[in-house]
Parts: structure tokens; C-alpha cells; sequence
């Protein structure tokens, strides 16, 4: 795997394997630092490659695209975790990848980041591997009620069944085709939270403060970011565990380590996003050092420093259902009536078509303390329809 002798100053080329809304933030962000990039996405009108310098139109695993990326990059990064692993890593033979192909992998399956979790001696919920019948009749009946997702390519509560007996599991499993699986116990939530931390090359490790997140739908629907939006002692044990992580793959780049707090009080990690993730949005808005600068300095070898956050924020998600709030016929939203509202800012991603559940782009609030920041929140819901939290 080939490393950078020395920090790439603006100027240098920084390549990206996938064409969403987290590599066009990327984009916005290594541009405003004086980088050019470059893009590699099949789809071409991808929001990433809209606004690059250059734009790779080309499958993920096409050798010729991967050959022209890595001609054209001083350094390539991932905004997707889905990406193949094994395009990584032939890319790591000809210039420097963050992250590295194996920590990617280890977030592409959950079996593989479950034991990683374990090894790290950072708590998850209790659960079992089902890859064959046998394993499927053996599975302990402690863990029922639980929760059945497939091993790869899940996200956002897609490939997720719960089930409440051993039949239910059996008939599940039957409905995910069979393909390996990771059955996880239910446990009593309080709430969900997040930290997205930054890796060098040289160790250091800086991080985010502790996102406290709402899900509906299996998606990701608010995050508050403010002194106060957990426990002290807490947010200390979920920064301390996510570094645990981060260090145990050796990591370099961008990672967010989503957790779950019990209803005990208690904090177990649920999974790993080797990317900037939709949780850490608010930091464009709230903090000196966005996570997508972030992402810059770990691919280009810059130094980090610690984040700070000057302002209290709330982060709404934009989804298309938004678009549909008066009928079956899209409207724009209306955005001038919420940036009439103090702190607003919109951020949109430059999908020309709306569709149900997809990320349209989202919306930072900030605000000098944390009540003003939820009330302007929930009046900006109230106007685009979205529910109140």
C-alpha cells in the first residue's frame, strides 16, 4: 500500500470513489482549500460529479476507470461505504488510499465489525452469525426478540427484519434469501447517539463532539449538537470507545461510530460508517473544522486539530417526501419562509428529482444557545412538514 512522503499542498489532486451528496461536500470542501478532484461515478448527472473538476462516467470495479483515477489522483478517498473493497485496494498499489481497503471491509460486513467491536473492548448489543441452517437452528433463544439484518449491504434500516419467536427468525432469513446474517437482541433504548472522529496517518486523532440523533423510518431524521444533549460522563465513554475503534483498524480518514443508550443508562456501539456521515452535517454550520475538511486533511496528510463548536445546532434531513407534502405532484418546499428564520442554513445536493425517502439534503441550525436553536428548529419543521421531536 503506498504512502504519502510528504502533506499534498493545495494544488494536488484529491480523487473520490462515488458520486452522492457526501462526495460533492467533500468536493466543495478540498476545492475551498485550493484542491482540484476528480469524481468516479457511472451516473452523470451524480452530485459529485456536477461539481468536480473532472468527472470519471464509470462502474466502481471498470479497470480502466480505476487506471485513469489513480493517474489523475494524488491521493483517493471513498464517500459510500458500499464501494468494493477490492477496487481499494488496487487502487492502493499505485497511489495513497484513506481509508484502507481492510477497514472498509470490516464496515462492510457486519459479522467482521461485530468481532472487531468485541476485540476492541467496546460493548455491543448480544447476537449471533446465521450463515447456514445449522447456525439458524442453534441461535440461543435469549436473543429473541431481536433484530435480523443481512451481514452486507444494509443501510439506512434496508435488509432489517424484527423478530419475535424462532419461527418469525426462521421465515425472515428465508425472506433475506438466506444470504449471511447478523441477528442482534433488542434491547430498551433511551436514545441513539454518534461520534464522528478523525485519523492521521501519524496517529492523532481528533473527533467531533458526541451527536445525540433521531431515526424514523431507519433513517436518520435530527441530530442536536449542544453542552448538555448527553450525559458528561457518557459523551467521555462514547469518544473514548469510537478512538478505541478507530485505532483498532488502524484507521485513516473520516469514521462514525453510531451507539445506542439503554434505558439503564448504559452505552453499547451499534455500527461503523468509514465515511463523513449525515450526523456530523451541522458541523459546516456549528464548528471551525467541518467534517468534510476533515476528510480533506487526513487524505491530503495536513495536520488535525481539535474541532471546536461556537454554536448550538440542530440538523434536519431533508427528504423528498417534503416535496409532497400538498399531493401526489412535486412542490419546492418553502425555502424562503425558512431562511426567513435566524440561523438557518439550507444545504441542497442538487437532485433535480424528488422521490420518497431520498436525501434531498438538509438543513443546519444554529443558534447561540441550545433553546433557541430547538425552537427555530421546530418552526422550520413546522413549515416543511416535518414532525416535531
Amino acid at each position: 500500500m503506498k504512502q504519502l512522503a510528504a502533506p499534498l499542498l493545495p494544488g494536488a489532486t484529491l480523487g473520490v470513489l462515488g458520486g452522492g451528496q457526501l462526495g460533492r461536500m467533500f468536493v466543495h470542501a478540498a476545492q475551498a482549500m485550493g484542491y482540484f478532484t476528480t469524481v468516479l461515478d457511472e451516473d452523470p448527472t451524480s452530485p459529485a460529479g456536477l461539481v468536480s473538476h473532472q468527472h470519471i462516467q464509470t462502474g466502481y470495479q471498470d479497470p480502466e476507470g480505476l487506471a485513469q483515477l489513480a493517474e489523475v489522483s494524488d491521493a483517493i478517498t471513498t464517500e459510500f461505504e458500499n464501494v468494493p473493497a477490492v477496487s481499494l485496494a488496487a487502487l492502493a498499489g499505485q497511489c495513497f488510499v484513506a481509508p484502507a481497503a481492510r477497514a472498509v471491509a470490516v464496515a462492510q460486513d457486519r459479522a467482521q465489525e461485530k468481532s472487531h467491536f468485541v476485540g476492541c473492548g467496546v460493548p455491543c448489543a448480544p447476537y449471533a452469525v446465521i450463515e447456514t441452517a445449522e447456525q439458524l437452528a442453534g441461535v440461543d433463544a435469549g436473543l429473541l426478540p431481536g433484530i435480523l439484518k443481512t451481514a452486507r449491504l444494509g443501510y439506512d434500516g434496508k435488509g432489517q427484519q424484527r423478530v419475535q419467536t424462532a419461527a418469525e427468525l426462521a421465515t425472515a432469513w428465508q425472506t433475506l434469501e438466506q444470504v449471511p446474517c447478523v441477528l442482534e437482541k433488542m434491547l430498551p433504548l433511551a436514545l441513539e447517539c454518534s461520534v464522528i472522529v478523525a485519523r492521521g496517518a501519524d496517529g492523532t486523532v481528533v473527533n467531533l463532539p458526541v451527536q445525540r440523533n433521531l431515526h424514523r423510518n431507519g433513517i436518520l431524521a435530527v441530530t442536536e449538537v449542544y453542552e448538555g444533549n448527553v450525559p458528561v460522563a457518557l459523551a467521555a465513554q462514547a469518544v473514548a470507545a469510537a478512538q478505541s475503534v478507530a485505532q483498532g483498524l488502524d484507521y485513516v480518514g473520516v469514521l462514525c461510530v453510531e451507539f445506542f443508550v439503554l434505558d439503564d443508562g448504559s452505552l453499547v456501539v451499534n455500527e461503523i460508517a468509514p465515511r463523513p456521515h449525515n450526523s456530523g452535517h451541522y458541523s459546516q454550520n456549528a464548528c471551525d473544522v467541518s467534517q468534510f475538511e476533515l476528510q480533506v486533511r487526513t487524505l491530503a496528510g495536513l495536520p488535525l486539530v481539535q474541532p471546536r463548536q461556537h454554536s448550538a445546532a440542530v440538523m434536519l434531513n431533508l427528504l423528498g417526501d417534503l416535496w409532497f407534502a400538498h399531493g401526489d405532484t412535486a412542490q419546492t418546499p418553502p425555502w424562503d419562509a425558512v431562511l426567513a428564520l435566524p440561523g438557518t442554513h439550507l444545504h441542497l445536493y442538487g437532485k433535480t428529482v424528488a422521490k420518497h425517502g431520498r436525501k434531498m439534503g438538509h438543513l443546519n441550525i444554529t443558534a447561540p444557545t441550545a433553546d433557541a436553536a430547538r425552537a427555530t428548529a421546530l418552526q422550520a419543521a413546522a413549515l416543511l412538514g416535518i414532525a416535531a421531536f
